[in-house]
């Protein structure tokens, strides 16, 4: 349970715990099955679907001996509206609802007895329709609807088009992400209910990361009694305010953010003003802002706050500068976690430092 965060990875961050690194890898693999199940051919009927049946999935994706099974698909629905010139490069098309990851339940009694727990894992993948590239340019802060939103004192906000893909639903069609995830969540607890020990691990890269963090502020706000719920977020943009981040803590939701800084989407939307944030990362506090001023900038809806514990790497020695796609890649993220040492001491590890890797890139953010 201290790899899922349960004493925030306390020292076995730097220098990284191998068998941290492991799980972190493992769940990378979940993620990136999220991604190799996608169809991305803008040619095909079947463009923004999921490629494979659920009991093959991660068979098709190299994890059949993993030992969990898909129980459910998932799609994330975008308000926004494509013009009508899109219409005109097929290459653009963009259909308002599309896959984007899936719940998987640990059922292999080996890998149980391992973990010491059943765990269930939630997996998204990042941006690649153009529609999902209109909403991330939806950055300002919006306040939660009320159920989302249960302690009067506070105001949570998180990114306008984050928010909208997680509640948007066709009606009568395609139920909304949210509503999805919800489901699942009382399934699997009514399944499991006589069960000891259980986890819901949710992980997810880049726009999977940040419906990742949403996703478990969502659950843990909704459900009592759940069993631990933990973030594995790689590359992750920021998410919401510092109310947003105080009821995600108040849930005991774990966060760990895997982060490269040489990816410059680690470091949007908005900005950051309050020092406690500088705190979470273990970085020098700044003199505080006047109340007043803080005040005002929190109102112009663009101050975010950073959430949980961060693990942060970096790709400077290991990739040409300037190359900004390679290094928000998901698998240069799990080349990094595989070869990191020490932020400290020794970055990567001396048999790799100067080693330069070729990615098959997704145009995906």
């Amino acid at each position: 349970m201290e790899f899922q965060g349960i004493k925030n990875w306390d020292g076995l961050l730097d220098p990284l715990d191998d068998d941290l690194r492991g799980e972190i890898l493992r769940y990378g693999e979940f993620v990136e099955a999220a991604y190799g199940c996608f169809d991305f051919d803008t040619s095909s009927a079947t463009y923004a679907t999921c490629r494979y049946p659920k009991r093959s999935m991660l068979m098709q994706c190299g994890l059949g001996r993993s030992g969990y099974k898909v129980v459910k698909n998932l799609h994330a629905t975008c308000a926004v509206q494509m013009p009508r010139w899109i219409e005109k490069f097929p290459n653009l098309k963009s259909p308002q609802s599309s896959w984007i990851g899936y719940v998987a339940v640990c059922d292999d009694v080996d890998e149980i007895t391992r973990l010491g727990r059943r765990d269930i894992v939630i997996a998204y993948r990042g941006t690649v329709t153009c529609s999902e590239w209109l909403e991330n340019l939806r950055a300002t802060l919006t306040c939660l609807p009320d159920d989302m939103s249960p302690d009067e004192n506070s105001e949570p906000m998180v990114q306008s088009g984050l928010l909208s893909m997680y509640t948007t639903k066709i009606e009568g069609h395609i139920p909304s992400l949210q509503e999805t995830i919800r489901e699942e969540i009382i399934s699997i607890l009514n399944n499991y209910s006589d069960e000891y020990s259980l986890s819901i691990t949710i992980t997810g890269h880049s726009l999977g990361a940040a419906l990742a963090t949403l996703t478990a502020y969502d659950i843990t706000t909704k459900f009592n009694k759940l069993p631990m719920v933990t973030v594995l977020s790689f590359g992750g943009p920021r998410v919401g305010n510092k109310s947003f981040r105080y009821q995600l803590e108040k849930n005991g939701t774990k966060v760990l953010r895997i982060v490269n800084s040489d990816d410059p989407i680690t470091k949007v939307p908005g900005f950051v003003i309050d020092d406690d944030d500088m705190a979470h990362r273990g970085e020098a506090t700044v003199a505080r802002l006047p109340s007043w001023l803080e005040k005002y900038m929190e109102d112009t809806q663009w101050v975010y706050a950073e959430v949980g514990k961060e693990l942060k790497l970096s790709s400077k020695d290991s990739i040409r500068k300037g190359n900004v796609a390679m290094c928000h890649d998901l698998k240069t993220y799990l080349y990094l976690v595989n070869n990191f040492v020490s932020s400290s001491t020794c970055p990567l590890r001396a048999t790799v430092r100067n080693y330069s890797f070729h990615l098959n890139l997704h145009n995906t953010v």
